[in-house]
């Protein structure tokens, strides 16, 4: 399947793995590239410019296909060395860099100056023009369905995918609800290049994560998720828990004069506990909505294979019939 973004990224398939704070490893990476797909390296989980360098060595030695690197600018009081990361990354070859969190107009034309494509996520139309303007060359929208954080405007894909395909120019992928071949002909029916998964992803056998973590995402419908800190508008969709369940309590409670620090200790150094230890119920972690379609954790070749296998079907039998 050929699309402006499988052209642009030198994939075989238009399907991105999102970048996922302490999923995204190398294994992972490599394992989605070597399907056919666009693997993604979360820059963040790596810490220093040094860590994220050696991830990128190891995930070129497990991978002769393209993959990426995330990079998520983030207000915070003690930042990471941005500069040292993109420096890591050009360093290493790496061609393509998915953006997020906060305007990366500062960082483009070093990553442009080295060839290197980059994919801005978005939740917002207005927000994947602006990436458009400053240079981006791909725009990831992120629809209210999606895990993690769905912005402030809950716009769900039936509508936000067409608009952007109104005003954009730039390729562009959606992200939120994808999981199989029904998503990527959707996306594509409304206008996208392709489609970028998370949720699913996290329930493969190479993601580098907990086995609670995967059956838990197996064993949830689409009602099972929920939506936090909305209150200080850092909204982000996260699969119930009784910890998730505690958050929500306190933000009644305080109402509007939340402050973060009313809900730190329940949502801060999350990750680590759940992804590696297996805790899911330690504390809040991203999931979509789409974990209502996952009922297998496949490898991600297999995964793939069948989206593939599963669109091609749909275009040519179900919608040739339809005619």
């Amino acid at each position: 399947m050929k699309t402006r973004i499988t052209e642009l990224l030198g994939i075989r398939h238009p399907i991105i793995q999102g970048g996922m704070h302490f999923v995204g490893y190398a294994e992972l990476a490599a394992a989605v590239s070597n399907a056919g797909g666009l693997g993604i390296i979360t820059g963040l989980t790596q810490k220093t410019p040094d860590k994220l360098a050696a991830e990128i060595e190891r995930c070129k030695g497990l991978t002769d296909k393209p993959f990426g690197v995330n990079l998520t600018f983030l207000p915070m009081m003690d930042a990471p060395d941005y500069p040292g990361l993109v420096q890591a990354v050009i360093e290493g070859g790496v061609k393509i860099v998915e953006t997020a969190g906060n305007n990366p107009a500062e960082y483009l034309p070093a990553l442009k100056d080295a060839g290197i494509k980059v994919i801005h996520k978005c939740t917002a139309v207005r927000h994947a023009l602006k990436a458009q303007k400053i240079g981006c060359d791909a725009a990831s929208v992120d629809g209210f369905e999606c895990g993690g954080h769905p912005g402030e405007d809950d716009i769900p894909n039936m509508i936000l995918l067409p608009r952007a395909a109104d005003e954009l120019e730039i390729p562009f992928v959606a992200s939120g609800g994808m999981a199989d071949g029904r998503s990527l002909v959707a996306a594509l029916a409304l206008g996208a290049d392709g489609m970028n998964m998370g949720t699913r992803f996290l329930a493969t056998r190479e993601a580098p994560v907990h086995d609670n973590v995967k059956q838990a995402i197996v064993a949830a419908s689409e009602r099972d998720t929920r939506l936090i800190m909305r209150p200080i508008r850092n909204t982000e969709r996260v699969l119930r828990n009784p910890s998730v369940d505690r958050v929500l309590d306190i933000e009644r409670d305080r109402g509007s004069d939340l402050h973060f620090d009313d809900i730190a200790s329940e949502v801060v150094g999350v990750y680590p506990r759940v992804m590696l230890e297996g805790q899911a119920d330690s504390g809040p972690w991203s999931c979509g909505m789409v974990a209502g379609l996952i009922n297998d954790i496949p490898t991600c070749q297999e995964l793939i294979d069948r989206i593939m296998t599963e669109a091609d079907g749909i275009i040519r039998e179900r919608l040739a019939n339809a005619l």
